[in-house]
């Protein structure tokens, strides 16, 4: 028997997949701190997590450990380094929520563009003379650089192009053939997209390279009226530098779905500010994203205890073969 522990909850057809098998046990626990969940880890084969925290410690407590399994795609919250030493790969739901966070991008990118939030306050204030100030403006024909061209910034690149946007993308790792294959173009470098974008869209991981980097030169390398968004991870954009740029007219507006500390402290610098769009790391939370996300997960997990290896979802294969 295999033991399986879930933590945090994952839809039933996820439960079923595992339950079908009548080799794999399934423990389950709630998404919390590390030590709510310590006493299940000992004994397992496989972990299912969606954002509880699992470092070297847990990882050293399971010594059958075999497979950890994202139910997303992003995994700050493992300790990558203590499972490629022992050999574990770590799986993500891979394609699971491109659609979400794509969709998620531009829906922000058109409340700033067209005031949504404002325009809405003021008729129930009953200010209709508000159409008269301009506050919106259009999306077609301005300049949208994507910095990260993985599988999410992939989904924005045609959408945005169908608004008739030109898309920008800076990311070091794709060639570019295979930028301008997808009707796009190849930024030079980050401050030269920077320079030329009236929004800016993050789609890249956090790690030690890319922690803060929209710092404050990267804002003050900004159109006064470009637009910054971030549906990807929390720590990419340096906050207060972020909400000293935005009160000073540095920038337009910005929209944010993932934040350094989550749930915000009540005194963090954006929350009083009008022109930020805050949302509540929801960019890749719709009803379909979380069914392909935790059957994903769960396959993986399966996959990989039968000895299939995927490169395409173990996000550390290079390392562990």
């Amino acid at each position: 028997m295999k033991k399986v522990l879930v933590v945090g909850k994952v839809c039933e057809e996820a439960l079923d997949l595992l339950r079908a098998r009548a080799d794999i046990e399934i423990a389950q626990a709630p998404d919390g701190p590390s030590e709510s969940f310590a006493d299940k880890v000992p004994g397992i084969s496989a972990i299912l997590l969606r954002t509880s925290m699992f470092g070297r410690e847990l990882i050293a407590s399971a010594p059958g450990l075999e497979v950890v399994s994202r139910h997303g795609v992003g995994y700050d919250n493992v300790d990558v380094e203590a499972l490629n030493e022992r050999g574990i790969p770590l799986a993500v739901s891979a394609t699971a929520n491109n659609i979400s966070v794509a969709e998620h991008a531009l829906f922000m990118m058109l409340e700033l563009a067209k005031a949504g939030r404002p325009h809405d306050a003021a008729i129930r204030a009953n200010n209709w003379s508000i159409r008269l100030q301009t506050r919106a403006i259009e999306l077609s024909g301005s300049t949208l650089l994507l910095v990260g061209f993985g599988r999410i910034g992939k989904a924005v690149a045609p959408r945005a192009l169908a608004l008739g946007m030109t898309v920008l993308v800076r990311d070091p790792y794709v060639n570019d053939a295979i930028i301008r294959a997808a009707g796009c173009v190849p930024a030079e470098d980050l401050e030269s997209g920077l320079r030329q974008a009236d929004i800016v869209s993050l789609h890249l991981p956090l790690d030690a390279g890319t922690r803060n980097m929209i710092d404050e030169a990267a804002l003050v390398s900004m159109k006064p009226g470009a637009m910054l968004i971030n549906t990807a991870r929390g720590g990419l954009v340096d906050e207060h530098a972020l909400a000293r740029a935005l009160r000073a007219g540095t920038i337009r507006s910005a929209a944010l779905d993932v934040l350094l500390e989550e749930p915000p402290p009540a005194d963090h610098p954006l929350l009083d500010i009008d022109n930020v769009l805050l949302s509540p790391h929801s960019a890749g939370v719709t009803q379909q994203s979380m069914l392909r996300m935790g059957t994903e997960a769960a396959q993986n997990i399966l996959d990989i205890l039968d000895g299939r290896r995927d490169p395409g979802v173990i996000v550390n294969y290079e390392r562990i073969g």
